[in-house]
């Protein structure tokens, strides 16, 4: 129980950036080529973390078969999620004769970081219960994510005039659920058998990695260009050395 309790504990810091990120677009005029810089980074740190922290760990827990077919698995369903967000906020911007629009666009981001938080806050929790302890480069990999899509959905929904209050209170709703995730993550594997906690961590290493290329590349690939691969080459050997000097 205590390292569902840690992992709860944890998994709401993570989530927590959410709501910084959306502070700090809600209080200040952050540029957009910032926000996609600190994507790159974010997502080369989120590279390494789960190549060293979770494929890693779930192969040498279950084995191979394991690990290959819950990264599968994972893909799968964010690519699955992230189709379905994908039709029903198209649907939403025709009903409402709004090819793009500040609000229902910033709406979409917001969910679209549910999605993303789910599996990377169970990912944490399933890390406090292979090592009994949090994963330091897991958990800062996750908390820099974070940030970028906190500042890019309240930047829309700002601009459409969405109170203040209710941004607050949905980005704090999502960072409770990232807890609530990751004390469930826990929860569920202190009990399992070695594959399925290999296939379970693989999961959410797969539906990590698609999130990573769908989403955190692309965007900041179209504001910093040719910078990409260097922050994300940056943020990447930032989390191995993290990961060494941990080790």
């Amino acid at each position: 129980m205590f390292a569902s309790l840690q992992a709860l504990l944890w998994g709401t810091v993570a989530g927590s950036a959410l709501l910084l990120g959306s502070g700090a677009a809600w209080w200040l005029k952050i540029p957009k080529v910032w926000v996609c810089a600190i994507m790159a980074l974010g997502a080369g740190v989120l590279v390494s973390a789960l190549s060293f922290e979770l494929v890693l760990e779930a192969f040498e827990t279950g084995g191979l078969l394991a690990t290959a077919a819950g990264v599968l698995v994972g893909a799968a369903l964010y690519f699955s999620a992230n189709r379905v967000l994908a039709w029903r906020t198209a649907r939403r911007q025709k009903a409402s004769g709004s090819a793009q629009g500040g609000e229902p666009a910033g709406t979409a981001l917001a969910v679209g970081a549910l999605i993303d938080g789910i599996p990377e806050s169970v990912a944490l929790g399933l890390s406090v219960v292979a090592s009994s302890s949090i994963n330091p480069a897991m958990l800062i990999a996750i908390f820099i994510s974070n940030i970028p899509e906190g500042l890019a959905s309240t930047a829309q929904m700002k601009s459409a005039g969405r109170k203040g209050s209710s941004i607050a209170l949905l980005w704090g709703s999502i960072a409770i659920s990232c807890g609530l995730a990751a004390f469930v993550g826990a929860l569920a594997m202190q009990s399992m058998p070695e594959e399925a906690l290999a296939f379970a961590t693989a999961v959410a290493a797969g539906g990590i990695l698609t999130m990573i290329a769908d989403s955190m590349i692309p965007e900041a690939y179209s504001v910093e260009h040719d910078y990409t691969g260097l922050l994300v080459t940056g943020g990447f050997l930032s989390a191995f050395a993290l990961h060494v000097l941990g080790g």
